[in-house]
């Protein structure tokens, strides 16, 4: 049985292969970011399209081309929307499986298929897939109540190419979490029939950073969102400021510092061990980077007073 488990550890299926190019990906453009300005690449819809938001005024000239494309960054609601509709569907279709023993769809099962998911999974234990993907459905629940109630979006865009991946990402990363359910057929198999007996000490751990980590970004989020409002709550002005407080006191984006933790806080409630979301909380870690070092030179370039001990992403760091 090991030798078999060591073998698919090492199989890089499609889920794996999509999740370690995206990371692939993220990681060379945070490396071209790095370089000298001189030596940066000077293509237009390159620099479009790793940029969002206020860094789109850090990069070179907009051609009327890539302004074409535009779509308001606060659409990023409708990524949150999308994640709590699918990932809410497969949540269901996840709990009637564990408590009622109602198969998963054929069409969803045969989609899981292609995308790799095993049958029998040695070791794997159904509680943790169930718990990742009931914090993967909070985390998208409360970022749309901060879209709607928290954030103060001004007239910032994202590239249309940006729109779409951001709600492909969603429905990708749900399938990730669905795929590593271990699997008999088209049931779950659930070790002693007992969920609650499958309660392991990563679990409390995974939970209580899950906790931590998504506390401190809506902190950061709040932080962000009063810049722009009066002592009543009043969105008075969509002009940037520099944040003060909390985990701003040591990164220029905490709240993607938090993101990143929230990832990781899934990979311990999968018990350290799972391959394929250690993939997915790599391309998180390039994707948020590469999205705070590019906040940190605009936060940089526009203050001249912005505090100096700053990091860009990682405390002391980087």
């Amino acid at each position: 049985m090991v030798p078999r488990l060591e073998a698919e550890l090492l199989v890089l299926n499609p889920l794996r292969a999509v999740w370690l190019t995206l990371a692939a990906a993220f990681l060379l453009t945070l490396l071209l970011q790095l370089m000298p300005p001189r030596l940066l690449p000077g293509c237009a819809l390159f620099q479009d399209l790793i940029r969002h938001g206020k860094t789109k005024h850090g990069g070179p000239p907009r051609p009327a081309i890539c302004r074409a494309f535009d779509v308001p960054k606060r659409y990023f609601s409708h990524f949150y929307i999308m994640s709590v509709l699918w990932n809410g569907f497969l949540l269901w279709n996840l709990t009637q499986a564990l408590f009622l023993g109602v198969p998963f769809p054929d069409w969803l099962h045969v989609l899981l298929r292609l995308l790799g998911a095993a049958q029998f999974r040695g070791g794997e234990l159904a509680l943790s897939a169930f718990l990742v993907l009931v914090f993967l459905w909070l985390h998208s629940v409360r970022r749309l109540l901060e879209c709607f109630y928290v954030s103060v979006f001004s007239d910032a865009v994202i590239h249309i190419v940006q729109y779409c991946f951001g709600l492909v990402y969603y429905v990708l990363v749900g399938l990730t979490v669905l795929s590593q359910v271990p699997m008999d057929g088209r049931h779950v198999n659930v070790i002693g029939k007992n969920l609650v007996m499958q309660a392991r000490w990563f679990h409390i751990l995974g939970m209580m950073m899950f906790i931590w980590s998504s506390v401190h970004q809506y902190k950061c989020h709040v932080i962000l969102g009063n810049l722009r409002k009066n002592k009543a709550g009043v969105v008075i002005h969509c002009n940037h400021r520099i944040p003060f407080g909390d985990w701003f006191e040591y990164v220029s984006s905490p709240n993607y510092l938090a993101e990143l933790m929230i990832y990781i806080s899934m990979a311990v409630t999968f018990g350290f061990h799972n391959l394929t979301w250690w993939l997915v909380v790599t391309y998180v870690f390039f994707n948020q980077a590469l999205s705070a070092f590019l906040s940190h030179k605009f936060y940089r370039s526009k203050f001249v007073s912005y505090p100096k001990h700053r990091k860009a992403f990682l405390p002391f760091l980087f």
